[in-house]
């Protein structure tokens, strides 16, 4: 365990102590601790984390120490990695499509919920899980916008088949719920009212009383400088609507953040390899790397870039085309970030907003993406 004293207070400090080869995150414990706490006072109902979005051990235990009980795992290695680390967590499987030897590896690390959004894979379930004490969810899809993009097309029943399923859920003894995903990045909160007014009709149809109702994840997280997501306001609205869909028959309610409760806590710090005549930037990190959702999430102003004594470049800003290391033309970052025109070969190029799915999505392609990681008691300039 590093002693205190030697963790960098700030990224400029970071980048100035490292002495190593390639991208860096840099996380802030303090950081994922406040947004934990964020989610934990601020959502009526039970906090879960979606492990999928970070699954970096030191996020895994902040998150338990900041008072997270329960983890979403998609997958077995998920669930031992959540049981090594915080052995009395509550495991919710929401991850709809397993094979048989998931559903028994869910079993034996205990898993207290599962979801389901077809009769194939309950019937799969059914055969194998207790009934006594387990609760199923079943999960439903909408046709509804606002999202980065949208789970839909690969997940959840029609409210139509949503009914008979929560129907068959309830008959086979399991204890029923109803889950639903608005989608990725939705800052949008009637799109979580929509959902949890169809859940209300869905329950009422089948003629069943929920025990929960998970309004998954989808809470956005900050992309731009100018950008503060009202997490507060989709909180209230969410509470406030299953109030009056339900009425005194009101179901617990779940969420899962993944992106929005680990995003703001690492920041990635790249350097530049070149400056083209051109103008383009080549970096040592890019969407082979911890930038791969930049394709699909669109551009982010929220970059610094430093001289190597760690003052702040002030160039006045100039568009750039921004490549990553590899050896892949496609390796280039959305649109043309505006960056300093005083930007040159071994600045570092910070990254923020950096906590989720950078980690977990990099490849090794052309031997690049090893990603070191340093603590770092802030993450401000």
């Amino acid at each position: 365990m590093t002693h205190h004293d030697t963790i960098p207070a700030t990224p400029v400090a970071a980048m100035r102590a490292d002495r190593g080869e390639g991208p860096l995150l840099l996380f802030a414990p303090s950081v994922l601790q406040a947004t934990a706490r964020r989610f934990l006072d601020g959502f009526d109902g039970l906090v879960t984390y979606a492990v999928k979005a970070n699954d970096a051990e030191e996020v895994i235990t902040n998150l338990a120490g900041a008072g997270i009980r329960a983890f979403d795992v998609a997958s077995p290695a998920e669930m031992t990695l959540v049981r090594r680390l915080v052995p009395g967590a509550a495991l919710h499987y929401n991850n709809p499509v397993r094979s048989m030897r998931e559903i028994e590896a869910a079993m034996a690390a205990g898993v207290v919920s599962w979801a389901v959004d077809s009769p194939g894979e309950f019937v799969k379930i059914a055969a194998r899980v207790p009934s006594r004490g387990t609760e199923v969810a079943v999960r439903v899809k909408l046709p509804v916008a606002g999202a980065a993009y949208d789970f839909g097309e690969k997940f959840g029943a029609t409210p139509q088949e949503a009914t008979e399923l929560l129907r068959a859920v309830a008959a086979a003894g399991f204890t029923p719920a109803i889950t639903f995903h608005p989608g990725t990045q939705c800052p949008d909160a009637t799109a979580w009212a929509a959902y949890i007014r169809a859940a209300a009709r869905i329950a009422q149809e089948a003629g069943v009383r929920l025990a929960r109702l998970n309004v998954g994840g989808g809470f956005p997280a900050r992309r731009m400088d100018a950008d503060l997501p009202a997490l507060e306001a989709i909180f209230d609205t969410i509470a406030a609507t299953t109030r009056a869909a339900f009425g005194a028959d009101a179901p617990g309610l779940v969420c899962e953040p993944g992106r929005a409760m680990v995003a703001e806590c690492e920041a990635l710090l790249t350097r530049v390899k070149a400056v083209r005549e051109s103008g383009a930037v080549f970096l040592d990190d890019g969407i082979y790397g911890a930038l791969a959702e930049a394709p699909l999430m669109g551009a982010t102003d929220r970059i610094r870039v430093l001289a190597p004594d760690g003052r702040a470049r002030c160039g006045a800003p100039e568009p750039r085309v921004v490549f990553g290391p590899s050896c892949d033309s496609l390796d280039r970052l959305p649109g043309t970030p505006h960056l300093p025109g005083d930007i040159a070969e071994g600045d570092a190029v910070l990254f923020f907003g950096m906590g989720a799915y950078g980690q977990v999505t990099c490849t090794r392609f052309n031997g690049y993406g090893a990603l070191r990681r340093q603590t770092v008691r802030a993450l401000t300039m």
